[in-house]
């Protein structure tokens, strides 16, 4: 509560925050960790990062960036983004798994309101409803295939560990990534061209909530994406899906 931080586990995956203790004694809001790496924004918008260098602890060539107005940190397997109070997008970590955003920059410098991140892809929302994506292609980056239905409408993005699933303001969802970690929604596409109010992701499946209390999955059947031996009870009535 008083904005501390507290760190355990292996030392070289963030356990070890001894580096930066100064900077934890007080005044975090909120931590966000990758595979073995933890960001810690401050009240003053300011973000501090520990563990291996290389999957984004060491944020040295971004640090003039981060020292204000960050307000949201996410991570992938090995990279951080972060949105700034003015929309901007600051990433550094892996350049694979999106530590690398120079494709898409002049996207990213101002109107991005969410950003969210599966393995190695990031998906930023933008205030117009559009999404921009970078990162590993195969796990997302690459939405070439998808994007006339990205470039507007869209009111949140969900993920799997390789994919990612977007929900429109119409209530239809757009789903691109690795086929086999839900990226592929074709079997159940009839059912999600309206009426969807919020989807959850395992690390391959999907679970669609449809305002008639209905639930929609798809993805890897042991993951949970064969929701097939229940069928009965996601008929009617479902108002969350964790």
């Amino acid at each position: 509560a008083n904005g501390s931080v507290v760190t355990w586990g292996p030392g070289h995956y963030g356990g070890d925050s001894s580096p930066v203790a100064p900077l934890l004694t007080e005044g975090v809001v909120q931590v966000c960790g990758t595979a073995g790496v933890f960001a810690a924004i401050k009240a003053n918008g300011s973000v501090v990062t520990w563990g291996r260098a290389d999957f984004g602890g060491d944020s040295s060539e971004v640090a003039p960036l981060l020292t204000e107005g960050v307000v949201q940190v996410c991570g992938t397997a090995g990279a951080f983004a972060a949105i700034n109070a003015n929309g901007s997008v600051v990433t550094w970590g892996r350049s694979a798994e999106g530590g690398n955003s120079s494709a898409v920059a002049p996207l990213l410098t101002e109107g991005v309101v969410q950003v969210c991140g599966n393995y190695g892809t990031f998906a930023a929302i933008k205030a117009n409803g559009s999404v921009v994506t970078w990162g590993r292609a195969d796990y997302g980056g690459d939405s070439s295939e998808v994007a006339p239905l990205l470039t507007e409408g869209v009111v949140q993005v969900c993920r799997t560990a390789g994919a990612f699933a977007a929900i429109k303001a119409n209530g239809s969802v757009v789903t691109w990534g690795r086929a086999d970690f839900g990226g592929d929604s074709s079997e159940v596409a009839p059912l999600l061209t309206e009426g969807v109010v919020q989807v959850c992701g395992t690390a391959c499946a999907f679970a669609a909530i449809k305002a008639n209390g209905s639930v929609v999955t798809w993805g890897k059947a042991t993951y949970g994406g064969n929701s097939s031996q229940v069928t009965p009870l996601l008929t009617e009535g479902v108002d969350q899906v964790f």
